[in-house]
Formats: structure tokens, sequence, C-alpha cells
């Protein structure tokens, strides 16, 4: 038996990433390369998440159920977003613009990011790396958009996010 050691932040990433692509035959090397983590860092993770009952390691299925609520019930006690200053970078949360219409809030929120045109108070994202690989998938653009809303939000916010993210799963992305 493997030791669990807890999730962690690229977990999330993963799992969504799993549910955006649950149509594909899924492999290890394309995950590492479309997320811009690496190999091993995928394998563990997937270890994880089926050691967490998020995951069959069978067929690299999403238990789509629990991953809610685990995103709706421990996402923001075990990876809170903290603000951070003003910075250039790429909107996220309720700036992201798909989402902006549907949330209340008129702060502009941003993952720091050089090549980002938007200005606004920063939040760093579950992983280092998801600003690269945002840009070549927005799907999961909108869906860590939806993360951090969950992770910042008001009361009336995190529940539109999950309200959200379980039509998402729902579907056929």
């Amino acid at each position: 038996m493997k030791e669990h050691k807890g999730m962690r932040p690229q977990d999330i990433v993963l799992l969504l990433k799993l549910i955006i692509d649950s149509d594909q035959e899924i492999k290890i090397k394309d995950l590492s390369s479309k997320l811009f983590i690496s190999a091993s860092e995928v394998s563990e993770s997937l270890n994880r998440s089926a050691i967490a009952g998020l995951l069959n390691p069978q067929d690299r299925s999403v238990n789509r159920e629990a991953f809610l609520k685990f995103l709706e019930f421990g996402l923001p006690y075990v990876f809170p977003a903290q603000l951070g200053p003003v910075m250039q970078g790429m909107y996220t949360a309720h700036s992201e613009s798909s989402l902006y219409l549907s949330f209340s809030s008129e702060e502009k929120l941003v993952w720091a990011d050089d090549q980002g045109k938007e200005r606004g108070q920063s939040i760093l994202p579950l992983y280092p790396s998801v600003v690269k690989a945002v840009r070549k998938d927005r799907i999961l653009y909108k869906l860590l958009a939806l993360c951090d809303i969950i992770r910042i939000g008001n009361v009336s916010d995190k529940n539109k996010a999950v309200w959200q993210l379980r039509e998402i799963f729902q579907s056929k992305i």
C-alpha cells in the first residue's frame, strides 16, 4: 500500500485537464507537455488522485462528483488564494472574459505574467505553469478561473462557480 502524501495544487490542474480530455486516450507524456508539468510529477499526481478516490487508475477517469465536492468544500481551505500587489498579467477568477458578466466583483484579478496585457491585483495560480498551459487551452483557463473564484470569492460567487463547474462536468466537454 502506498503512503498518501496529500493532494498538491498541480493535482487540481491535472484532474481538470483529464475531464477536458476525457474522450481521448490519455498518456502521461501528453499531459506533461500540455500542462508544462514533468512526466514524473504527472505520474505522482495521478497516484495521489487515485489514492484520494478522485481518479480511477485503470482508465484515468475522474470521479467528477467527488472532485466537485473537493473543489467546493476543500479547495478554499487546502489551497487558499492570497491577494498580492497590482501587477501586469492574465485575468483570472471573476475577471476572466467569459465569466466577467456572471459575477459581482468589480475588482480585477490577474495571474502575474510578463506577456499579459491586463493589470489587476495578483493572486498566485494553483501551479506556476498554469499561465503557459491556459494560453493553449481556453476550457482549462475557464475551469481554473472558476476554481480561483472558489478560492477567493464570496459565498454567492463560490456557489455560482460550483454550479458552473457542475454544469461543465456533466456536459460532454
